[in-house]
Parts: structure tokens; sequence; C-alpha cells
């Protein structure tokens, strides 16, 4: 896997390709300290990641990340955690805290690996065939499974396609998140962000900012923040 670090503060852009480089598992394609320098750059290369500061001159990384190609991935690294819901809505892989955590840094970039994998065309993508009142019918490799409501988690939308996450396994398929959404019961499933439906059933704790179901941690977007509260709560007090 290919990635730039574009940061304007130099000790940043040094820290970061040390422990990128230490991880032994990404080549560093080169580093820049502003975007509209990065965005020369990718017009003749296309990194598999960006890692991408977000308060920069110029260009923010938040209109920088608009700009990628679509198949680019980015794991925002930042000072401010003001801009983590920003950064979901843009689809970015990860949000990372200065100082950068060596185990979050290497948590990031294996759900990239994992993400790149999903997306290539190495892992099969399945096809939503049905749905029933408390199921889903996928097929895949010809072969058809039918995947209880309650056994989803979530859904995540990433790019032009969908994953379906369950406690064994997740689940890849070419649709987007609303048109998947519409496939889904409203008794189970809610939309919390531009990326994310989530099984109401599944969720384990909550905070202002985002939900939580095992070790996920889901983003809650301020538009939905209203109908989140009013269903989870209702359906809790039941």
């Amino acid at each position: 896997m290919t990635c730039i670090i574009i940061d304007d503060e130099p000790l940043a852009r040094e820290g970061l390709e040390r422990m990128v480089a230490e991880m032994g598992v990404i080549e560093v394609m080169g580093k820049f300290s502003n975007a509209p320098a990065a965005l020369k750059f990718l017009e003749s290369a296309v990194p598999d990641l960006v890692f991408l500061d977000i308060q920069m001159p110029k260009v923010t990384g938040l209109e920088f990340a608009a700009r990628l190609p679509e198949k680019t991935m980015v794991i925002f690294t930042t000072a401010y955690s003001q801009y983590a819901l920003q950064s979901y809505e843009l689809e970015a892989v990860d949000y990372l805290l200065k100082p950068i955590d060596r185990r979050r840094l290497e948590k990031a970039v294996a759900k990239a690996q994992h993400y790149k994998t999903l997306l290539s065309g190495e892992t099969e993508k399945t096809v939503v065939e049905d749905t029933g009142s408390d199921f889903i019918l996928i097929k895949a490799d010809r072969r058809f499974y039918k995947i209880s409501f309650r056994d989803i988690l979530f859904i995540e939308g990433l790019k032009d396609y969908v994953i379906l996450h369950t406690e064994k396994q997740k689940l890849i398929t070419a649709m987007n998140l609303k048109t998947i959404q519409q496939k889904l019961s409203p008794d189970y499933f809610l939309r919390v962000s531009k990326s994310y439906i989530v099984n109401l059933n599944a969720i384990d704790s909550f905070d202002t900012t985002g939900l939580y179901i095992g070790e996920h941690e889901i983003p809650l977007g301020e538009v939905y923040k209203t109908e989140f509260l009013e269903r989870y709560l209702r359906d809790s007090g039941e």
C-alpha cells in the first residue's frame, strides 16, 4: 500500500513518516507542507492512502479531501477533535488526534488495508437478492445466504459500496447507503450519519458525538441526532 503525508508542521511530517516506515507495510511516496503542492503531485500519481492534517493555510484538509480521487482513502491527523464528525462525512477511514499514538496509528492503517482489500477485485462482491420482514437474502459465489436483521450490527457506506458488519463477518455489496436503507426494516435500523446505518438493538452505549457497538465507534451526525434520540430512547423504554 502507498501513501502521502500532508501537514504544515515539519516535525509532525517527520514523526509520522518515521512511525509509518517502522510499520513496514506502507510506502511513503511523498511529504507535503500544503494541499496545493500535494494536488500537483496527484496529477501524476495516485496513492492508496493520504495522511491529512486539517488546519493548514491556503486549502484546509477538509477541502482537500473533497478533491481526492474516488479510490484514495484518507486518515485525518489533527490536534482538533471538533472536526471528527466532518471527517466521517467525507468517508475518512479514521481520525487520529495529535500527538499520534502508535497503537492507534497501527489500528487505522490495518483498517485502511482491510478496506483496500474489500474494494479490490480480490474480494468477491455480494448481491442483495431480496429482503423479508426480518432478513436480507444475499448471493455470493453462486450461493444464497439468509442473514437475519438481528445479526447485522451496522452498515457502513464506503465509496460506491456498503459493508454489512455482523458478529462473524463483513459482507460488501455494490450499493449506496440510501438504496439499502430502503430495503431494511425501520423497526431494526436507523441512519445515524452520512456513512452509517445502525441496528438499534445492537447499541451498547452512546454519547453526544457517537454510538458504541462492541469495539466499534460510530459517528452520530448532527442532522440525525434528534431522530436517533427519539427512536432509541422510545424503543429502549418499551
